[in-house]
Parts: structure tokens; sequence; C-alpha cells
């Protein structure tokens, strides 16, 4: 079972990756704190949607209410959930294998395949929608292997190639 974070009251988990610059600069790496250990996410499980905004008041004191702003704030994955196609409301989900074999989202209420959304690339192209041209290469034709490797230096290759037959004897060399 994995370790549970445990945060101060009122704790808001920051907007910024920890891989970014300006997570990198809120801290720095010379700065001396106390050690806190943390279980370690990969870059896949962060996900952080945009458009979850809050109001908080800043500067709050005694005689001053503060100033109203509008921050905006991660959700976290355990927040997340997905639309039951059947009834358009949040639902657990399961995955499961079909009878052909291919592993589906289901959902846990009323039982229906959750199909997964078409994602496109950073360069734009959607792979289920592309369609080979004329200057691609095939997946057969990337996939064929073409090169032997062999445990001979580039000159013993060049020499079997031409039909050169070495007939003098490396000197004995030492290596300390």
């Amino acid at each position: 079972m994995a370790a549970r974070v445990v945060v101060p009251h009122g704790y808001r988990y920051g907007t910024n990756r920890p891989w970014t610059v300006a997570a990198q600069k809120m801290n720095p790496s010379g700065k001396r704190r106390r050690k806190v250990h943390l279980e370690s996410m990969s870059p896949e499980d962060w996900t952080i949607l945009k458009g979850d905004t809050h109001f908080r008041y800043i500067g709050k004191s005694a005689d001053y209410r503060g100033t109203y702003i509008a921050s905006e704030a991660p959700l976290m994955v355990k927040d997340v959930a997905l639309i039951d196609p059947a009834d358009w409301k949040p639902t657990q989900v399961e995955w499961r294998f079909t009878e052909e074999g291919e592993k589906v989202r289901v959902s846990v209420r009323t039982g229906r395949i959750i199909p997964k959304p078409v994602v496109q690339r950073r360069d734009g192209i959607i792979p289920e929608q592309w369609k080979d041209g004329p200057k691609d290469t095939s997946t057969p034709d990337a996939l064929d292997k073409t090169y032997i490797a062999s445990l001979k230096t580039f000159e013993e290759e060049v020499m079997e190639k031409m039909g050169i037959v070495e007939t003098r004897r490396p000197r004995k060399s030492y290596w300390y």
C-alpha cells in the first residue's frame, strides 16, 4: 500500500509540474530545507485540466478583508470521473476484455462500454486516421531486418569483401 502524504490544513497543490522551469524557480536547488520524502510520480500520472477556477481572498488581515482573486488550481486524478454514456452521470470504470480480446473500459454501474476518445499527437497527426503516402515507408519494410552484425572490424570486413588475405601476424600488445 502506498504511503499517504500528510499536508497542512488548507494546503493547495500548485499548478506547476515539478520538471518545469517555474517549479524549479519556486524550489531552488541551493536552498536548504528539511527533507520531505514523497512518492515519485511519472509524467504520465499527472493530470491537470484547464478551467478549474476558484475564487479566494489574498492578503487577509484583522482590519482588511483581502483582495478577491480568481486562481486556477489543478484537479487531482481522484477527483476526475468518466461520464457514463447511458445516463450522463459520473461513474467508476473497470477494464475488461471483449470476445475479440480487445481491452475496453466498462462502466461499473450500467455495464456499458465507454469508448476511448481519438487523440492527436503534438504534431497534429491522428494515428487512427493516418493514410500512407507515396513517400512513406510501409510497416513491413521498416521492420525488415536488412543489417547482419558481425564481430569484425571495419578493415577486416573490407578485406574479406575484396578478397585480401592477411598473412602477417599482429605484434603482441599489453594493457596495464
